[in-house]
């Protein structure tokens, strides 16, 4: 009986030891984690919205379902939506710049878990596929060819771009 307890025991002190340092050491670097996302979206802004310095977020009701926020750049320069979308791996977090007059200056993907190689070739910051949608509106924005192999992230990103440039639509409309 002696030989099974002490083992047991002994595991479960480690387990428990292991587990309060884990809790420490994430309790100690959340903040920092949130600090440098934060300093991310600020940059991810500025990218997609390259004639604005700096962003006031909007608090706007009725916002098409996977738009989670939205800011205004300064200068008259336009909105910044951010949206989530669901593709074929999982969540994809989108941010998109849209000037005043609703064309959209320049998208970019802040997280994606798409299948590498495949789906990548739709959210990845550096495709074509992305790309084209810079200049495009609501009228046209659909005109962008879906990626072959990759036509549910292609779809996810077209349904973001869609769900942003709706929101721009209710913002206008909000007069903010």
């Amino acid at each position: 009986m002696k030989d099974i307890i002490k083992p047991i025991i002994v595991l479960a002190s480690i387990c428990l030891i292991v587990t309060a340092v884990l809790a420490y050491v994430n309790m100690m670097t959340q903040p920092v984690i949130k600090a440098a996302e934060e300093e991310a979206a600020a940059q991810a802004r500025t990218e997609v919205l390259s004639a604005a310095t700096e962003f006031k977020k909007l608090d706007v009701k009725k916002l098409p379902e996977g738009v989670t926020e939205v800011y205004k750049g300064n200068n008259d320069s336009g909105y910044v939506v951010l949206m989530e979308s669901k593709g074929y791996g999982g969540t994809i977090k989108f941010i998109c710049g849209i000037h005043n007059d609703g064309t959209i200056e320049s998208c970019k993907t802040l997280s994606h878990s798409e299948t590498s190689g495949v789906g990548t070739k739709a959210v990845d910051n550096g495709s074509e596929f992305r790309k084209g949608f810079e200049g495009k509106t609501k009228a046209d924005y659909n005109n962008v060819d879906v990626v072959s192999g990759a036509t549910i992230s292609s779809n996810a990103y077209k349904k973001a771009i869609g769900q942003a440039l709706d929101a721009f639509e209710v913002i206008k409309e909000a007069g903010v």
